[in-house]
């Protein structure tokens, strides 16, 4: 398996001869990605999929099937072009010989004065390969038993106690850092060290992708 971090909460996970785009969003760099067998998006909110962007995306990639979390297929009809087909939790999609199974139903609160949206997890498995689980903006879905745990780092919604509390339960043997956009070097310099130290009893390996390309796991 070979996870790139495009920003932010962009990933592209490439396993068992599938290329899996997740969360391209307006932070994402995505120019340039062909032969993608999928483009999956855990929610409407444009830092993980960028109506402005996708249509050029999804044009340059006429194969890939596109799953969307099922409240983000309407409001971005127009950008997908009708290809998004809905997520439901519990329901696997199947990609040849991968699995993505959808986990959760609620982004996590921002605050009372806005409100919730949809949010979908997503739990990417092949045989004899990693299991990566991408959470989206919600830290409450039970995905089971994960090998790499895509953990979001800083957002207007997100506490380090509770990310901290996430990984714990999650209990990944690594963790990949995401949803970063908002941070320059020093303040992930802030954030990351905690989630090494505290994510398990002994710390967690913080395998931080960012700006290094594509990685072997």
């Amino acid at each position: 398996m070979e996870i790139t971090h495009l920003g932010h909460s962009c990933v592209l996970i490439e396993v068992a001869d599938q290329r899996i785009l997740i969360d391209p969003g307006t932070f994402s760099d995505v120019a340039g990605q062909h032969d993608l067998t999928a483009v999956l998006v855990t929610h409407r909110h444009p830092d993980h999929v960028d109506p402005e962007t996708l249509p050029g995306l999804l044009a340059d990639n006429p194969d890939a099937q596109v799953w969307f979390d099922a409240g983000t297929v309407e409001p971005l009809a127009e950008a997908h072009g009708g290809r998004a087909r809905p997520l439901t939790s519990g329901e696997p999609v199947r990609l040849g010989g991968v699995t993505v199974t959808p986990v959760g139903e609620q982004h996590a609160l921002i605050h009372e004065y806005t409100p919730r949206i949809t949010n979908t997890g997503l739990v990417v498995s092949a045989e004899g390969e990693p299991t990566v689980f991408h959470p989206g903006d919600a830290l409450d879905a039970e995905p089971g038993p994960v090998d790499i745990l895509c953990v979001p780092v800083n957002a207007p919604w997100a506490k380090i106690a509770e990310t901290i509390a996430f990984v714990r339960r999650i209990a990944p043997q690594r963790v990949v850092p995401i949803h970063d956009g908002l941070l320059n070097h020093r303040g992930r310099g802030i954030y990351l060290p905690h989630i090494a130290a505290n994510g398990a009893e002994g710390g967690i390996e913080v395998l931080d992708l960012r700006g290094r390309g594509r990685t072997t796991v």
